[in-house]
């Protein structure tokens, strides 16, 4: 049998895994950050009405340019973000996968380099292997936090050509503080002209605001925003960015023709005619966060505040352990490789209480 080792792989790939959580059939399952609300039917029936309409011209090409959903998002971020955009700021793509790969192709590949500060999402390092980008692992606190003199640091010595800033950050959940990306973003102008993609995919659960208004004056900056989690639409793959129109224009030149599909678009664009009822399902799931951080405490665990849909939990002499034996008990969490901790996302109010009563038992065995 031929395996992946004996095709002509590139030698960056060999070795590595790819991407993924557990997909197991368990009673709760609160590994993967989804939003655990399916969405309302009256959605549900628009989603249905624009799929139709698209479908008839299906035998036509897309828009290439997603004018109406980028129009829309742009509105959407306006509202939520308070600082105003328009939809040569917007750029769409499917997932924010999508986005971080089409970034990296613009501004990275090979003979350049990428700094992201770990343990944060490790799609951003498989991005850059992906399309040749060198990737620099840069440095956080034992509290997980940013040391900002340290990131300084690696930024002054490594010239990186991107740099990545994920808030709230994943697998953690701690928000960085606007002076700190703005610091980063100063160290990164000062060698040489930099980008800065600062990944808000979990923005909408936090409780501090968007740094949208950060882009004012700042072209080399980027922010990523995905249709994942806040709207429950991890199924739909639509994700997006806001920055300057230049950075807009430059990412086109790499994006495949037709990237975004008629339905996709109808899809988000019905998703969006609903933002204030799905923004309410998210009101209901920072509370179930903060109820977590706050009972898990209680049990005498250690918990990182967190400004996302999910809380990461420990502190275990044996991490995976310590997964089997909540698994075992019906509910999936998610081990991320960072030593001694798991993480939870914030599911129902039935699906926390189950979670809640694995980890009281677990903690008895301890």
């Amino acid at each position: 049998m031929t395996r992946i080792d004996d095709l002509p792989v590139r030698d960056e790939l060999r070795g590595k895994s790819p991407y993924g959580a557990p997909q197991l059939d368990v009673p709760v399952r609160l590994n993967t950050n989804e939003n655990p609300y399916p969405l309302p039917e009256p959605l549900v029936e628009r989603i249905t009405e624009r799929v139709r309409e698209a479908a008839r011209d299906l035998n036509r090409y897309p828009d290439r340019d997603a004018v109406q959903l980028r129009t829309e998002l742009a509105a959407y971020l306006t509202k939520t973000g308070k600082y105003p955009l328009g939809i040569e700021n917007v750029w769409a793509a499917n997932g924010s996968n999508e986005v971080i790969q089409q970034l990296l192709q613009t501004f990275g590949g090979p003979g350049r380099t990428a700094i992201g500060f770990e343990p944060s999402y490790s799609m951003h390092a498989l991005i850059a292997r992906g399309t040749g980008t060198g990737w620099i692992s840069g440095p956080r606190g034992e509290d997980f936090t940013i040391d900002l003199a340290a990131a300084v640091e690696a930024i002054a010595e490594h010239q990186p050509d991107v740099v990545f800033i994920t808030t709230p950050n994943n697998p953690t959940g701690n928000a960085v503080p606007p002076e700190t990306v703005l610091a980063l973003y100063e160290a990164a102008q000062a060698a040489k002209p930099s980008m800065v993609i600062v990944d808000e995919a979990y923005i909408e659960f936090s409780h501090g605001d968007s740094l949208l208004p950060l882009l004012e004056g700042r072209p080399h900056l980027v922010i990523s925003r995905t249709m994942s989690k806040a709207f429950g639409a991890a199924g739909l793959r639509l994700g997006y960015l806001a920055a300057d129109p230049a950075v807009v224009d430059a990412v086109q030149l790499v994006r495949l023709p037709y990237h975004l599909s008629a339905i996709t678009q109808a899809t988000a664009l019905a998703a969006l005619e609903h933002t204030d009822t799905l923004l309410k399902y998210v009101e209901q799931l920072k509370a179930e966060r903060d109820r977590l951080v706050a009972e898990l405490r209680a049990i005498g665990y250690d918990v990182i505040e967190s400004d996302a849909n999910f809380v990461q939990f420990g502190r275990f002499a044996d991490a995976h352990t310590a997964w089997q034996k909540i698994l075992d008990r019906g509910v999936l969490v998610r081990d991320n490789g960072v030593p001694g901790w798991l993480r939870v996302s914030a599911g129902t109010p039935e699906e926390n209480d189950a979670f809640l009563d694995a980890v009281r038992e677990l903690k008895k065995e301890l």
